[in-house]
């Protein structure tokens, strides 16, 4: 191993130093060096294990408790190895002062963010080395998880909310009913203000209308490491908010052994799929190979595959749906006749009633493969070269089969002489609707670089490249309906259960007609959209360390980074003609089998099944050149008007120090982004009667200039201890659907023309940020965290989807312009607090106990900018307390955990009904889980587990309208997914 400098202004850099040495020479005579080894695997002190200076024959071994003493050293800088008992080394550089105290760290990293852990000891030393406050995940804590990918997996950590459906093509329950977690918030910032990374790239933002990274199709078993840094110092990409995630391969080097080989398959199963009869099962495939050779072992090469196939079927039921779709709701008691009118003494939220919902089933499967490669060649002690390539992809075929029960014809009545009224639903359809959600999610890193020390200077340099795509190739949909609705006659359509269900008022005719839906008239073969979202993400950066010594200035560091970045969204339509011979729904012949019952537990009725390929069959025999219909009439308009192209160039350069006075770090920086956005899209013009003209290209540009000031101090009074302060600012660009959305031109009958486009004057969303935290270890088993964060928002941006977000309207004559704006100001604080103890000092067999914990508790206020919104509006995504408690046992092989995660309440959307008010927010309700995995290892290699999530078989999704008022929800329920994973390590 190399002999590296010590940096202490990233987290994962320090991370590494600590695991392999912490030297304090308290009150040492100058000369002397003398310290402590901890066993990074264990925690505990290093016995026996040789510490010398090769450049002076200086050499000596460690005592029972890890202690060394080097005498006699001459002043000046020295390189410091230490090896352990397994032949695991650590290096590092220390400055021998003519008098006074000498401080030491060793390390294995060199200019490098980022650390692979293998266990749950390692990491809390880690986070302990830490400067600035960071959450990692292990490997061994990603193998004894239940979770379906690397999303799920941090929300086993303090400060993140894991989010099941987003707000593109899959939001709403549509996303939700996938029944997998696949975006994170953190520290109270939704996933668009978060920065993901492998392996140290920032990777490409695929989505199209957010800078969210879907996690969803990164499965844990394809990760080492998870790195959750929350606090940025100026090395840093300036753009988050939230926080920094770094998913973590191997290299070659991250094994004790020359060579080591692995083959892991597993198989799984659902609850849910189980209780419909259909394909409940699943199973994947992984193997990963890692050897160093050549002279002294310099050369190594990783790789890993994976494979893995779910398939789901999970029961959902929405109101919320309804309300969207066909506006479905009224109120019980209305102070007028119109359902706007409610009663001044009754909460708007709470004088609700649908008047229309869905029931049905989501299923299909997801299937995931990927490979990691790692390259790397240490020509000498001081120069390391590397290459490393990822590769995710995620096939998912999602189809939700549908029964509708929507009321029609909803007058409002007088109740007697009270001055309300009540409404009168008058007639009620069956209805039948089919839709699909699939979807293909790439996401890619390449990196190629090298480290070199010359002395006192130490260079790391990199070139990288990123693509992601997140592409709904084929979406259908199809629908059936009565030719008449049923006569009604009711002031409800349903009473509700006490779990919060609506139980529908059905007469015997209308469950009869919800049996037969193929008896239903036939209203036309479909509708077909094809939305593609890609981007392409390259670069390189240079960082140099200049190691000082000299008085408090340790060290200083600067660099620059430069990345670009295109973008391609589109997104097409095409829609059949209605039928007018008379055909029914099942003369259609796309029936394959039934859902009986339609929601087990719930609702007893049936729906057919679809044959997806017998629709596509129907669909282009009826598909004519006159179905395309992306936005108008024009073949060019449909084909341009969803349309969008950009490119974003960011140049980045910063300056760093670490001064050091005795036990206090100061780490002040200074970070400049300068970014340039082009945006193309579709300008579609109308005349002034109204008629739609031909359109065509157009562009803008938007540009920032960020300074990002920072300061961070850590206080380490022993080994054992730190205390950190920082003070960062950070910033969020805001979406390029939002900068350069296409511009679309409207007439009114009165002649008025409304044009709506994005705005490349929106400014981006500024933060600056505070963080207080402490963090113990005691060696013995206690590890202790506690956090304090604040952050102070301006020109605040939610997520909106391809809608305008804060839309407002300026006229000039008879020309009026949409665009959107931002909002205000906000702030975010919080608390988090982590704990850790294994009760190593308990008799056997007990001794394999522990018991960890964490829990978050934050309050988000913001000012949407919107009138008629509370100025004060929680932030989107931003639960006000998350927790997790864990019980485990861990001995001679044997490893158990029992995980009960817990969620507080959320707003998802703002202003759902368009009511010009918070009170009509949408609200994700309290999620409950329980997850168990039982694990052994074997002798020979072999290792057996058994994971299950949702052992109770909680509802995974559940949102409503109104904080307090379940009368519209959306439900989901996916019930209990186990995995059994068998591995061979050779």
């Amino acid at each position: 191993m190399s002999s590296k400098p010590y940096f202490r202004f990233h987290p994962l850099s320090c991370a590494v130093a600590t695991l392999g040495l912490l030297a304090l020479a308290g009150g040492a005579r100058a000369g002397d060096i003398k310290g402590v080894i901890v066993d990074p695997a264990s925690g505990k002190p290093a016995a026996d294990a040789v510490v010398r200076i090769p450049a002076l024959g200086l050499q000596t071994r460690t005592a029972a408790d890890g202690s060394f003493l080097l005498r006699d050293v001459a002043a000046g800088r020295h390189s410091v190895q230490a090896r352990l008992a397994d032949a695991s080394e650590q290096n590092g550089d220390v400055v021998v002062p003519t008098q006074g105290e000498v401080q030491l760290r060793l390390n294995t990293a060199q200019l490098e963010k980022v650390v692979v852990v293998a266990n749950r000891n390692q990491a809390t030393r880690a986070q302990l080395a830490a400067d600035n406050t960071v959450s990692l995940l292990s490997a061994d804590d990603l193998s004894h998880t239940a979770v379906h990918n690397a999303a799920e997996a941090l929300g086993l950590l303090p400060g993140v909310n894991v989010v099941n459906t987003g707000q593109s093509f899959f939001g709403g329950i549509d996303g939700a009913s996938r029944g997998e977690g696949m975006f994170t918030s953190v520290r109270g910032l939704n996933a668009e203000y978060n920065v993901n990374m492998i392996n140290g790239v920032t990777v490409a933002q695929g989505m199209p209308y957010s800078r969210g990274v879907q996690l969803s199709l990164l499965p844990p078993s394809g990760l080492q490491t998870v790195a959750l840094n929350k606090t940025s110092t100026a090395d840093m990409d300036g753009d988050a908010i939230g926080g920094t995630i770094d998913y973590r391969t191997p290299t070659a080097f991250d094994f004790k052994r020359d060579f080591q080989a692995s083959v892991t398959v597993s198989g799984n199963l659902e609850s849910r799929a189980r209780d419909y009869d259909k394909n409940a099962t699943g199973g994947g495939f992984a193997a990963d190979v890692a050897s160093k050779f050549g002279p002294e072992r310099r050369f190594g090469i990783y790789a890993g595959a994976y494979y893995d196939i779910r398939h789901y079927q999970n029961s959902e039921m929405g109101a919320v749906m309804e309300v969207s779709g066909d506006s479905a709701w009224a109120r019980p008691v209305a102070s007028a006749a119109n359902r706007e009118a409610n009663p001044a003494n009754l909460d708007p939220a709470t004088n609700l009633m649908t008047t229309g919902f869905n029931v049905g089933v989501s299923g299909g499967h997801t299937e995931r493969y990927g490979m990691n490669l790692a390259l790397d060649w240490r020509p000498d002690d001081d120069t390391q070269w590397f290459g490393k390539f990822s590769y995710a992809r995620a096939d998912t075929e999602q189809n939700s089969t549908l029964s509708q029960l929507l009321g029609t014809n909803v007058s409002y009545t007088p109740m007697g002489t009270s001055g309300l009224y009540q409404p009168v639903i008058g007639n009620v359809s069956t209805r039948f609707w089919y839709e699909t959600n699939p979807e293909i999610a790439k996401l890619s890193t390449l990196q190629l670089g090298g480290n070199r020390t010359l002395g006192a200077l130490s260079v790391r340099g990199s070139v990288f490249y990123s693509e992601g795509e997140n592409n709904r190739p084929n979406h259908i949909e199809i629908s059936a309906r009565p030719a008449k609705d049923f006569a009604f006659g009711g002031s409800t359509l349903a009473t509700y259960d006490a779990d919060g269900f609506p139980v529908p008022l059905l007469t015997p005719a209308m469950l009869a007609q919800l049996n037969d839906i193929g008896g239903l008239p036939a209203r036309r073969a479909g509708q077909l959209t094809e939305q593609f979202s890609r981007q392409k993400k390259g670069g390189a950066r240079v960082d140099f360390q200049y190691d000082l010594g000299a008085g408090m200035l340790d060290s200083l560091r600067f660099g620059l980074k430069y990345t670009d970045s295109k973008r391609d969204t589109s997104n097409r339509d095409w829609t059949t003609d209605k039928f007018t011979d008379g055909r029914t729904f099942g003369s259609l012949g796309i029936f394959n089998g039934s859902y009986a019952p339609v929601y087990p537990g719930k609702y007893g009725w049936s729906i057919p099944s679809i044959n997806q390929d017998a629709l596509f069959g129907v669909f282009n025999a009826n598909l004519k050149p006159g179905n395309f219909d992306s936005c108008g009439s024009l073949y060019d308009n449909n084909l341009n008007c969803n349309t969008q192209h950009a490119t974003e160039a960011v140049t980045a350069g910063y300056v760093q120090a670490n001064l050091v006075s005795g036990k206090l770090e100061i780490v002040p920086g200074l970070r400049l982004e300068s970014t340039t956005i082009r945006n193309t899209f579709w300008v579609l013009p109308r005349d002034a009667s109204g008629a739609e003209q031909p359109g065509h290209f157009s562009n803008n540009r938007t540009r920032y200039n960020e300074p990002l000031p920072s300061l961070f101090l850590n206080y380490r009074p022993d080994g054992n201890t730190v205390y950190r302060a920082g003070l960062w600012t950070s910033y969020t660009r805001p979406a390029f659907v939002q900068l350069g959305g296409g511009s679309q031109t409207h007439i009114s009958a009165d002649g008025t023309t409304t044009i709506v486009q994005g705005n490349p004057d929106l400014k981006p969303i500024r933060s600056t940020n505070l963080d207080l935290s402490g963090e113990w270890d005691n060696n013995q088993g206690t590890h202790l965290m506690l956090a304090g964060f604040y952050k102070r928002l301006s020109h605040y941006i939610y997520e909106s989807g391809s809608t305008p977000v804060n839309p407002i309207t300026s006229t000039s004559g008879p020309v009026s312009l949409v665009q959107p704006t931002n909002g205000g100001s906000g702030r975010v604080a919080g608390l988090e607090f982590a704990a850790r103890q294994n009760f190593k000092a308990m008799p056997a067999p007990f001794d394999g106990m522990g018991v960890g914990v964490n829990l978050t508790r934050q309050t988000t206020r913001v000012d949407l900018g919107r009138p008629g919104m509370d100025p004060n509006e929680r932030i989107q995504n931003a639960p006000d307390w998350m927790g997790n408690l864990q019980f485990f046992y861990e001995k001679n092989g044997l490893s158990f955990d029992v995980t009960y995660h817990a969620t507080g309440a959320y707003v998802a959307s703002y202003d759902l009904m368009n009511q010009g008010a918070s009170w009509d927010n949408l609200w994700v309700r309290p999620l409950r889980r329980v997850d168990l995995h039982v694990g052994y290892k074997f002798e020979a290699g072999f290792t057996a587990d058994l994971s299950v999530a949702n052992l109770l078989k909680d509802h995974s999704y559940w949102s409503h309208i109104g904080r307090d008022s379940l009368a519209l929800s959306d439900i989901v329920d996916s019930g209990r997914t186990a995995v059994l994973t068998l591995k061979k390590t050779f």
